[in-house]
């Protein structure tokens, strides 16, 4: 057994080169002898001889080494191995002795936040030896974010668990030379005790050495402001007690093997508490809420409110008001963040100056696009190139932390860097290519708002074609979302278009909007849509048109404001209008929101009569679509007045006129009224005690609800759902409804009925 444990640790020492403590380990099993044994026959203490094999004395002095070679009767070669070894470790000593180079920056007193960003980097002081992500900890994120305060403040407080030393360098990676590869791991190896006359001349014998030493050795590399990863990556430990922390503008997404970390902007909290920390010291008193809304107007960046915090600190005369009142003028904002030679401008300017001009050009314009977020689409349509250089361009910005994207491919400024975009633009681009770069953007904006609105609109419906030069899309599901999440592009685009003339575009638009607005009643937008219509058909002297957006800002005071009378003073202005100009379908409509406005003011007898009237006009016209909204409000009428069973009837008859394929309804109008007609029949089956049918009308009704995207009446309905079932004594199943009831009022901003519903779910028995 003896000569097969020789041959095997024979083998081993030709794969992995041996270590001075295993080479003695050995040769003290092969003697047989005890660690008390070789002590005594050597002279050195068993203490040392139990140091040296377990690693901690790596190159004991050569007296030492040729007593234990004694004692051990060790042949020449072997004698001469075991010499060698203690030799080469006493020189990796000498090489380890602190040196003063790259030593750690100091970390800022007043640091606050990022607990749970300090946790993750403190993980470093776990992780185990294997190669791969535990030894690598990448921190990215865009200019003023504080990247190197956090690694520095980390590595400050990893020191003690790493003897070995904890070594910073910047690489200068926004600089336009970065710190060449071969000379960074000079300045590395000089750090850890490696002489110049012992430092190889190429990069790999280099990055060799570096790594061989950081395998034993448990040292901490702070590597700032990595510029890419052919940089980073010869200056990484290959595994072993050597780690590192890294800090990048770009994201570095071709490394390999390394733990990511994306720092964002503080949150509000956190970013008020370091401007008070900052603060701290003044002779003066800040408000609180003055404070607060400079951290607010810094946009959470440690940079910003850093300069912020200091210039004050610097200007006992000034208070943290007068500094906000500056702020909030955004053409003097980055300007105002200037403190010595601290400057905001400065160093979104380094990011910038790293892009191709393409990608500049893409990123300045897009300071123009009026909402807070936008696609690759109209990125597009901004910088003037296609869909695929969009992308590209993009890309190239999330990379250097001048844009944020999203899982759903959109994309959004920092607002301090959206003012330093907007003021590259205003520096580098003439006025009048700003301009047309203006009109040409508006106009694709509302082009594309009116096409989606018309997919929701009877008289249009999708498109015969796709419009050339439009975003594709190609259902109503798309055409629905499109709107949906660029809303605030398209209605700052409709601004725009009527302080520069544009009526008919923005008319027609406005127009667009009628009947998708009902799928979307409690989004805050359409007051201003309609009220730009009305303004567009005023200045195009179109009264007929401006009775229909008189009559569709009735609708907004009606249904998502519930301002009652506001609704009839316009409906008395679009009836008026309406009249004058022969506009008899304005003149329904008029009358029908007039009706649903007297209902809700209690006022029944008048409201049957506006609904009756409104009813036969548009039967009479043959526009089944809104005669049928008219059926339904005259139902509601009798439900009110108490007249369950006639309101029940009225709502069976519209159900059975949704259902015939013959009645001349839009499809699609007929597939939105149909479960606002199955709620309704529930509701009076419920009030004329049937409740187990209500029950089963409502549950159908809910579901399609959910499926057309109709929260409001969806949530009414799970009210009243729940309602009934505790009735029937269905207790859990009631608490749930109301439960679900109280979501969805949260979710379009009525947290009264909210909170109703959620004391109902807790009360119920």
């Amino acid at each position: 057994m003896c000569d097969l444990h020789r041959i095997a640790e024979k083998e081993r020492s030709i794969t992995t080169p041996a270590s001075f403590a295993e080479v003695l380990r050995r040769h003290r099993h092969a003697a047989r002898l005890t660690l008390e044994q070789l002590a005594e026959a050597s002279g050195v203490s068993d203490r040392t001889l139990s140091d040296m094999e377990r690693g901690r004395s790596k190159g004991p002095q050569h007296r030492t080494v040729t007593a234990l070679a004694d004692a051990l009767r060790l042949a020449d070669a072997d004698r001469e191995q075991l010499v060698e070894l203690a030799r080469e470790g006493r020189l990796r000593d000498r090489w380890a002795r602190p040196t003063g180079l790259c030593e750690l920056p100091r970390s800022v007193d007043d640091f606050t936040g990022r607990a749970a960003e300090l946790a993750w980097t403190g993980e470093l002081a776990h992780a185990g030896d294997a190669p791969g992500a535990a030894g690598v900890r990448l921190v990215t994120g865009s200019a003023g974010l504080g990247k190197t305060t956090l690694t520095v403040r980390a590595a400050h407080a990893l020191r003690p668990d790493f003897p070995g030393g904890v070594f910073f360098l910047d690489l200068f990676g926004m600089s336009p030379q970065p710190l060449p590869v071969d000379e960074a791991l000079g300045t590395l190896l000089r750090a850890l005790g490696v002489a110049d006359q012992r430092m190889p001349g190429d990069v790999a014998g280099r990055a060799s050495l570096y790594r061989s030493l950081l395998r034993e050795r448990r040292a901490l590399i702070v590597l700032d402001n990595a510029a890419s990863e052919e940089q980073v990556r010869p200056l990484l430990p290959g595994g072993g007690a050597g780690k590192a922390l890294v800090t990048s503008r770009r994201l570095l997404a071709g490394l390999e093997g390394v733990r990511r970390l994306g720092l964002g902007p503080l949150p509000v909290l956190e970013a008020t508490e370091l401007l008070t920390g900052i603060l701290k010291d003044r002779g003066t008193s800040d408000e609180g809420s003055a404070v607060g809304r400079l951290a607010q107007l810094c946009g959470g960046l440690p940079l910003a409110l850093r300069i912020a915090g200091n210039r004050l600190v610097s200007r006992p005369g000034w208070n943290a008001a007068d500094l906000a009142a500056r702020l909030a003028n955004e053409e003097r904002r980055l300007d105002q963040l200037s403190a010595g030679d601290l400057k905001i401008a400065t160093a979104f300017g380094l990011s910038y100056e790293q892009l191709a001009h393409a990608t500049r050009r893409l990123f300045r314009r897009l300071a123009l696009v009026p909402g807070r977020g936008f696609d690759a689409a109209l990125a597009a349509v901004v910088g003037g190139t296609s869909i695929e250089g969009a992308w590209d361009a993009l890309d190239e910005l999330v990379d250097l932390g001048l844009l944020q994207d999203s899982t759903s491919g959109r994309y959004r400024f920092h607002d301090l860097v959206r003012l330093f975009a907007r003021d590259r633009l205003r520096e580098e681009e003439p006025a009048d290519e700003r301009d047309t770069l203006t009109v040409t953007m508006t106009s694709w904006l509302v082009r594309t708002a009116t096409a989606a609105g018309r997919w929701f609109e009877p008289g249009y419906g999708p498109p015969d074609r796709p419009v050339p030069g439009l975003a594709a899309l190609s259902s109503p599901e798309e055409a629905d979302h499109w709107l949906r999440v660029n809303v605030d592009n398209w209605l700052g685009a409709l601004r725009h278009m009527v302080s520069t003339g544009r009526f008919a575009a923005v008319l027609d638009c406005a127009e667009s909007m009628h009947w998708f607005s009902d799928r979307w009643m409690h989004a805050p937008h359409w007051y201003e849509v309609f009220t730009l219509g009305a303004e567009a058909a005023a200045a195009l002297d179109d009264p007929a048109r401006q009775a229909e957006q008189l009559n569709l800002l009735a609708w907004v005071h009606l249904v998502p404001r519930e301002d009652l009378e506001t609704t009839l003073r316009y409906t008395a202005q679009a009836m008026d209008l309406a009249t004058r100009s022969g506009a008899t379908t304005q003149i329904a409509l008029a009358h029908h929101h007039a009706g649903g406005a007297l209902r809700r003011l209690g006022r029944l007898d008048e409201a049957i009569v506006s609904e009756t009237q409104a009813a036969r006009i548009f039967k009479a016209n043959g526009d089944i679509d809104r005669y049928s909204h008219c059926l339904g409000a005259l139902g509601t009428c009798l439900r009110d007045a108490g007249h369950h069973t006639e309101a029940l009837e009225q709502y069976l008859d519209l159900l059975a006129l949704l259902n015939d394929d013959r009645s001349g309804m839009t499809p699609g109008v007929a597939a939105f009224t149909r479960p606002i007609a199955l709620a309704r029949i529930g509701e009076c089956l419920g009030l004329l005690g049937q409740r187990a049918e209500a029950i089963t009308k409502l549950t159908e009704a809910i579901s399609l609800m959910e499926q057309a995207r109709l929260p409001v009446p969806q949530a009414r309905s799970l009210e009243t759902l729940a309602a009934l079932l505790a009735d029937e004594e269905r207790a859990g199943e009631s608490r749930h409804a109301y439960t679900r009831a109280a979501e969805v009022y949260e979710a379009v901003g009525d947290a009264e009925a909210s909170s109703r519903c959620r004391d109902l779910a807790d009360t119920a028995p």
